[in-house]
C-alpha cells in the first residue's frame, strides 16, 4: 500500500511533528454524517486546534464542503476493512494525540491500525445510529457476522461518542463496552450557516399561490424514513382539511412511493422533488415538519426544524425524537407505523401549533459550540473532566 496522499495545502503537522486530532472519514454519499462531521471539524478548527482529515471514499457533495484550514489525506484503499496497513503508517509518522472515527467500520479498522502501528494514540468512535434496529430484519447468521468483529474491537476503544441515549443504549446492549466509556454527545446541527440559508427563498410554486397549508418530510426514500406510513397518514388528513405535501430525498423506493400515491388519489397534492442541497428555505416556510421513520440515530432533520420554528410531528422511533421533544412536550410523538395515529397528531398540530420561540428552546444542546466542547471533552483535547454516560439499567 502506498502512504496517503498529501494535501495541496500544508498543514499543522506536515513537518512530521505531532497533531493534536485526526479523523477517519468516509464520504460515501450525502447523509447527515458526513454534513455532521464536517460541522464539528469546522468547530474544532475555530477553536485552534490542527485537524488532519484521512479520508476513505469521496462521494457526494460533503466532501467539497470540507472546512478550510483542514490538511486533507486521501487514503489508497477506499473500503475501511482494507485501509489499516495506511493508517498504521499514518499513526507511526504523525502520532496523533487522538483519532476519532466516524461510523462502524471505520472505528473497527482505526482500532485495528493502531495495534498494528503499536502508538498510545487514543482512538475514539462516533456511532450514529442504533445497529440493532437496522439489522432486525436480517437473518440470525448475518447479523450474527455483523456482531462478531464489533464485540471483538470495540472493547478496545478508549470512548465511543453516541449521539443519542438510545444509541448509546444500544452500543452498550450489542458492543460489549462498558457503559462508562460510552459518552452521548448530541449532534452539532444549529449553525449560523442553518439560519443563513433559512433564508433562501423556496423556488417551489406552492410556497407563492396562497394554496393549503405545506407539510414537509426530509430523507432518504428508504426503509428507515417509512414514507409509506406518512402517505397513507396524509391520504388520512386529506379526508379531514386541506393541505399539501413535499418530500425532499431520492432513493431506492421513490417507484414504489409514486405508485402508491397513484393508488391513494393523493398525486395530485404530493410532490418528491428529490435531493436539495439547501432544503432549508422550505423548511422555514413549511406550515408543519413531519419525521415518520421507523428507527433512527438521533434525527437532524428534525431538530432543524425545530430551530427554525417549525411545528413537527415524529414517530416515537428508537432512538432521538423522544429525547429531542422531551417526551411529546416539543411535539406530538405517534408509534411507528401507526397511520391513523400519524393523521390525528398531523391535524391537531395544524391547527393547534406551539410558538416557534417554544420550539426553539428544545435545541439548545445542539447547536455547533455545545457540541464542539463536549466532543473535545470525551476526546482529551481540554482540561475538564469528561462526563461519561449514565449507567443504563
Amino acid at each position: 500500500m502506498s502512504h496517503p496522499e498529501q494535501a495541496e495545502h500544508d498543514g499543522p503537522g506536515a513537518d512530521g511533528a505531532a497533531l493534536r486530532l485526526a479523523v477517519l472519514l468516509s464520504y460515501s454519499g450525502d447523509g447527515g454524517v458526513e454534513r455532521m462531521m464536517n460541522q464539528l471539524i469546522a468547530g474544532m478548527l475555530e477553536q485552534g486546534h490542527s485537524v488532519d482529515v484521512l479520508v476513505l471514499k469521496t462521494a457526494g457533495g460533503h466532501f467539497g464542503a470540507l472546512p478550510d484550514g483542514a490538511r486533507v489525506l486521501r487514503l489508497a484503499r477506499t473500503h475501511a476493512g482494507m485501509s489499516a496497513g495506511e493508517i498504521a503508517r499514518y499513526l507511526r509518522r504523525e502520532r496523533p494525540h487522538v483519532l476519532l472515527a466516524a461510523k462502524d467500520r471505520a472505528g473497527r479498522a482505526a482500532l485495528r491500525a493502531r495495534q498494528r502501528a503499536g502508538t498510545d494514540t487514543r482512538v475514539v468512535i462516533r456511532i450514529g445510529n442504533t445497529l440493532s434496529q437496522s439489522l432486525a430484519h436480517r437473518g440470525g447468521v448475518r447479523r450474527w457476522l455483523r456482531y462478531r468483529p464489533i464485540r471483538r474491537w470495540y472493547p478496545r476503544a478508549d470512548a465511543v461518542i453516541a449521539v443519542s441515549d438510545g444509541v448509546a443504549e444500544d452500543v452498550v446492549a450489542t458492543s460489549g463496552v462498558s457503559a462508562e466509556r460510552v459518552h452521548v454527545v448530541p449532534n452539532p446541527v444549529v449553525t449560523p450557516t442553518l439560519y443563513e440559508r433559512a433564508r433562501a427563498t423556496p423556488a417551489h410554486a406552492w410556497f407563492h399561490d396562497g394554496g393549503p397549508p405545506i407539510i414537509l418530510a426530509v430523507g432518504r426514500l428508504t426503509e428507515q424514513k417509512d414514507f409509506p406510513t406518512l402517505l397513507h397518514a396524509f391520504a388520512r388528513l386529506r379526508a379531514r382539511t386541506d393541505a399539501r405535501l413535499i418530500v425532499l430525498g431520492e432513493g431506492e423506493e421513490r417507484s414504489a412511493l409514486e405508485r402508491l400515491a397513484r393508488d391513494l388519489s393523493v398525486q395530485a397534492d404530493l410532490d418528491m422533488p428529490g435531493f436539495l442541497a439547501n432544503p432549508y428555505g422550505y423548511m422555514a416556510n413549511a406550515q408543519q415538519f413531519v419525521l415518520s421513520s421507523a428507527w433512527e440515530g438521533s434525527p437532524n432533520a428534525l431538530t432543524e426544524a425545530l430551530a427554525l420554528g417549525r411545528p413537527v410531528v415524529a414517530t416515537d422511533c428508537r432512538s432521538g425524537p423522544r429525547e429531542i421533544l422531551e417526551g411529546g412536550r416539543y411535539g406530538a410523538l405517534v408509534p411507528v407505523g401507526d397511520a391513523e395515529a400519524l393523521a390525528d397528531a398531523m391535524v391537531r398540530t395544524l391547527r393547534d401549533p406551539l410558538p416557534a420561540a417554544t420550539l426553539k428552546q428544545a435545541v439548545t444542546a445542539y447547536t455547533r459550540e455545545a457540541s464542539v466542547t463536549a466532543y473535545l471533552r470525551v476526546l482529551g483535547l481540554d482540561s475538564e473532566p469528561k462526563r461519561p454516560h449514565a449507567d443504563f439499567p
